[in-house]
């Protein structure tokens, strides 16, 4: 696991020296601190004055070693130097790769799986990543043709930024990085913001400042004669359902269980010690199993819990381990993890308030003092309809059967004055929120479940002139547009494709990358092999979901690795008890991020609306606790990447 940074500039336009690359380089040091290597392209300063190039390449790279330990240092090349890659990431079928290329005619100089990109990129041009299972970003330079290729991994698993200007692409794996560049501006984009206020991260392709993309996951980008082309390469088939026979059923479990496994073992490829997130969830322990199965000796397990019993899952961790016969190994967070909120931020690049990226950063950070690569078993919920919301789905689409007026009449707002528990996961909070969305309509109904704030109140909550200055932008587009990708299958298969389109790649995948990638560790998700995904996609909806419960044909498949216990326990999720925290130990911290004068005079927001808030909360008349965290974590944002109020690590050396 790694770094990259770099860019590609015409003869007229700004290059990119030496020293700028090693600055970019320098801010990711944390994704790689074992070594570093710069490349710029031959023709940069050493072109034939008659013959001048009309583009010009630096490619830097920052190394985690994982695989080939000796080797396979980067930047990389082919035999003559014409091809060079940086890359980040893992191609778990590089041993398999490497074969068909060796018997193609292609010479290997190293053992690692970077040099296959190479090989591939010279046998299958821009197509190569087709030939790739595993996760990954790189970029290749392409001397002959002039041509940068940047490439994402199918799930969005690794991420990358990029910013075009005139004859020049810049391009690294955090946003940090290509922020030094002098000279760069820094422009909040408005419409990110009220994305962000929506969803809780900033979808891609936008970023949170003007004139910065992200890369969509499954996107190759091809910079070329300044000109850049960004394409889709790959989408989950849903739109191509297995027919709902037993006998299928019955293919289905035995594929299922051989392709996670195969999954696992792939995964299991490491030069260095190795280990498994374990929470005591049916995915984690599904994954932790399948290792201890391929293991000759206990696999280590690492688990984190919090003071606040109905957030802790340490017990099932402990039952799951004993269960597995794993090396367990447990810790506890309280409130001072976010002593060092502003480290928090500026690893996180953009506006993000995910809370369950306090417990992965302080998981990440234990497990690597034992372990260098740790798998995971995210992208189980959305693949296998585990979530709760999805009961609130199917229930809806019943609903949406009955008359107009009377779903008109439980719509009603009068519901909603009803008393209730102000505690966000509490019965009647949810049948609030379920009945309040009735009269929308089924995309819209879900995005108002999913979302932080919804539209009337992020309007409500805005300045007029931070509304007027959106002119008329929907941010729920990008659900929109995701159900769009499948008209076809039932709503609750939508909502689950919907999903792994959106929420996976720019909430869990984000949260998970950097959380570990700032304590140098590796996570490894099976769940999110390809293989494992296309097949899930295909899957009926009532092989999943049945009878109010998700994951049916997974806890079928894997059964006799999970405990009975935790094969009938409800889901709890990675949460923190921000509630909690904010009406005791964070409160400080709450009122005078969100009502000092350096907040409210950016113009965004209206100071009445923000005292409400916190007012309600405090006195418990209602949970604001994840709107509050997500102002919390903006108005942080602003002070660490606008106004230089960086964390000790952030500062050169």
């Amino acid at each position: 696991m790694c770094g990259i940074a770099g860019g590609v500039w015409s003869a007229n336009s700004e290059p990119l020296s030496r020293s700028q690359l090693e600055k970019m380089l320098h801010a990711i040091r944390h994704r790689g601190p074992d070594d570093y290597g710069v490349y710029f392209s031959a023709s940069e300063g050493n072109g034939n004055e008659n013959d001048p190039p009309s583009a010009s390449a630096a490619l830097g790279h920052r190394r985690l070693s994982i695989i080939d330990l000796s080797g396979g240092r980067q930047p990389l090349s082919n035999e003559d130097g014409t091809i060079w890659v940086s890359f980040n990431g893992e191609i778990y079928n590089y041993r398999e790769l490497r074969k068909e290329l060796i018997h193609q005619g292609h010479v290997f100089r190293t053992d690692s799986d970077t040099e296959v990109i190479v090989h591939l990129y010279e046998e299958y041009g821009v197509r190569c990543v087709d030939k790739m299972r595993g996760m990954f970003v790189f970029a290749v330079w392409d001397e002959s043709r002039e041509r940068l290729l940047l490439a994402r991994d199918r799930l969005g698993q690794k991420p990358l930024f990029y910013r075009q200007e005139s004859g020049r692409l810049l391009f690294a794996s955090e946003l940090k990085a290509i922020l030094e560049v002098s000279g760069i501006p820094l422009q909040v984009n408005r419409q990110a913001i009220d994305l962000y206020l929506t969803y809780q991260y900033i979808p891609h392709p936008t970023s949170i400042l003007s004139g910065f993309q992200k890369l969509p996951p499954a996107s190759i980008a091809v910079y070329e004669r300044n000109e850049l082309t960004v394409e889709r390469y790959w989408k989950p088939p849903y739109d191509d359902p297995i027919e709902a026979t037993p006998a299928a059923r019955s293919e289905a479990l035995a594929e299922l269980r051989e392709t996670l496994t195969e999954a696992v073992r792939l995964r299991m490829r490491s030069d260095v010690p190795l280990g498994a997130f374990l929470s005591g969830g049916i995915d984690s322990t599904i994954i932790a199993g399948l290792m201890q199965s391929l293991s000759e000796k206990p696999v280590h397990t690492f688990s984190i819990g919090f003071p606040v019993h109905e957030y802790d899952e340490r017990a099932y961790a402990r039952e799951a381990a004993k269960f597995l016969g794993t090396e367990h190994h447990e810790f506890l967070v309280d409130p001072s993890a976010l002593e060092t909120l502003s480290t928090l931020i500026w690893h996180y690049d953009e506006p993000f308030s995910d809370s369950s990226a306090i417990p992965t950063m302080a998981l990440s950070e234990v497990t690597r003092k034992i372990v260098t690569v740790a798998l995971s078993g995210d992208g189980s919920d959305e693949l296998f309809a585990g979530y709760h919301r999805y009961r609130a789905v199917d229930l809806a689409g019943k609903a949406d059967w009955l008359p107009r007026p009377v779903k008109a009449a439980l719509a009603a707002k009068i519901w909603q004055k009803i008393p209730t528990s102000t505690r966000q996961r509490s019965l009647g909070r949810r049948a609030k929120r379920f009945i309040a969305a009735l009269g929308q309509s089924p995309e819209r109904r879900y995005l108002r479940w999913i979302g932080i704030f919804d539209e009337d109140s992020r309007h409500n909550l805005y300045t007029r002139e931070f509304q007027e200055s959106l002119d008329g932008f929907d941010s729920g587009d990008f659900i929109d547009d995701a159900y769009a990708e499948y008209p076809n299958r039932d709503f609750l298969t939508r909502t689950t494709a919907v999903d792994v389109l959106t929420y996976l790649p720019c909430d869990i995948l984000s949260k998970v990358d950097i959380a570990s990638m700032c304590h140098s560790l590796e996570a490894r998700s099976p769940f999110l092999d390809h293989h494992v995904v296309e097949l899930a996609a295909r899957m009926p909806a009532e092989w999943k979901y049945s009878n109010g419960k998700g994951k049916q044909i997974l806890i079928e498949a894997f059964s006799d690795l999970i405990p009975e216990s935790i094969q009938n326990r409800s889901k709890m999720g990675f949460g923190v008890p921000i509630d909690h925290w904010f009406r005791n130990e964070l409160k400080p911290l709450m009122k005078e991020t969100l009502l000092s004068d350096r907040c409210l005079d950016r113009g965004y927001f209206r100071p009445d609306a923000l005292k409400l808030m916190i007012d309600e909360h405090l006195n418990g008349r209602w949970d604001h606790s994840y709107r509050l965290w997500n102002l919390v974590c903006l108005e942080h944002w602003h002070r660490v990447f606008l106004e230089g109020a960086r964390p000790e690590e952030a500062v050169p050396v």
